[in-house]
């Protein structure tokens, strides 16, 4: 999963360092993640898993890391996947 949201932030998210040189745990606003590059990588992952984001999701929090990401997406598949 973690490999399909890299490919997603370097596709998306217009940062300012290339994706494979930031940790898993790295700050994705201090490598520049803009808010609206938030909305593109938000409709990508959206489309990529099949989910949707609800809008209380949708915080700085959630697009902090590629870690946090993972961890939205993984809870949002199970619980979507259980209903």
């Amino acid at each position: 999963m973690k490999t399909e949201l890299r490919r997603i932030l370097a596709e998306s998210a217009r940062l300012d360092v290339p994706i494979d040189t930031l940790a898993d745990n790295d700050d994705l606003y201090a490598a520049g993640l803009s808010s609206l590059a938030t909305v593109h990588v938000m409709l990508a992952i959206e489309d990529e898993f099949g989910i949707e984001i609800p809008d209380n999701m949708l915080t700085r929090r959630l697009f902090s890391s590629v870690d946090s990401l993972a961890s939205a997406v993984d809870g949002l598949r199970r619980s979507q996947a259980a209903a």
